[in-house]
């Protein structure tokens, strides 16, 4: 199979781009520098130059491939502007995709995340999305249902808030480290009873190559382990692996305690993955989260 992955040398991208490889498939990686080039070169792939607001690019990527990928997002979390217009682009690169594999049986394969749910509720696979938040403007699995129905063979991997793993740096994770070592203390919200869950990117890579290879028509699938491990947990976890204390904040001073993280760290999202599992015979096989921090952050 011949596969065009955008996000190709990313946190979860490049480690799907390896198990690909390792399968013998062949994967064409969208990068946007000579360094990422090299990187990807170094997977087995093969660099194809280009942006994501770059759409014959996108397009030419996409003709000569089998299936795509797209994990690739624009950065600007914290940035309304910068956020929205990554999500414009985010959209316009699922829409062009679609364009060209119209009236095909091959399969697009979209990235979309998980929202905060209201209490009591737990999202499975057949909940539908949620609408769209105008401060978090990002509709990737809107987009790719549009797609499906057309008629188009398009489905999105949800991953969860922490994708986690040796070596990340730019996720929540590191972010919230950092902050604790700035505040001298690692903090959670009110009971900290709010849930986040959570996947291994090794894991989480290993699902869309399943879902490539196994999909027989499902549209969602959640790329989660571990249903949702509660936040004082994490902050503790946090705290333990920096030597610091934890700390309670009063939900009145989330927003001044935590900036622009306030958001998701009072966000609460119980999810379900066993229809994914069932569907791909898929099963999580890294460690877990609260394991990872202690382990290898």
């Amino acid at each position: 199979m011949r596969v065009f992955i955008t996000g190709a040398t990313g946190w979860v991208g490049s480690a799907l781009t390896g198990q690909l490889v390792e399968a013998g498939h062949q994967v064409v990686g969208l990068v946007r520098s000579e360094e990422k080039a090299r990187l990807l070169t170094s997977l087995g792939g093969e660099p194809l130059s280009g942006a994501l607001n770059d759409l014959d690019t996108l397009k030419r990527g996409t003709k000569g491939a089998d299936a795509v990928v797209h994990t690739a997002f624009g950065r600007g979390l914290g940035q309304p502007a910068a956020f929205a217009e990554a999500a414009r682009q985010d959209r316009q690169a699922i829409e062009a995709f679609g364009e060209v594999f119209e009236g095909s049986n091959r399969l697009i394969l979209v990235t979309g995340g998980i929202g905060v749910l209201p209490e009591g509720q737990v999202l499975t696979e057949e909940t539908p999305p949620l609408p769209v938040n105008p401060a978090f403007p990002r509709d990737s699995e809107q987009t790719a249902a549009a797609l499906a129905e057309r008629g188009i063979r398009a489905a999105t991997v949800r991953l969860p808030r922490s994708v986690h793993g040796a070596g990340e740096s730019h996720g929540f994770l590191p972010q919230l480290m950092k902050l604790a070592r700035q505040k001298g203390e690692s903090g959670y919200i009110g009971d900290g009873k709010n849930v986040w869950p959570s996947v291994h990117r090794l894991d989480a890579a290993r699902l869309y190559k399943c879902a490539l290879e196994k999909n027989g028509g499902a549209s969602t699938f959640n790329a989660v382990a571990e249903q949702g491990i509660a936040f004082r947990d994490i902050a503790e976890a946090i705290g333990r692996r920096l030597g610091l204390p934890t700390r309670s904040i009063a939900p009145d001073e989330a927003m001044e305690y935590f900036g622009p993280l306030a958001m998701p760290v009072r966000g609460n999202g119980p999810v379900s993955s066993n229809l994914t599992k069932r569907r791909l015979d898929w099963e999580p096989r890294e460690p877990g989260l609260i394991e990872d921090i202690e382990d290898n952050y």
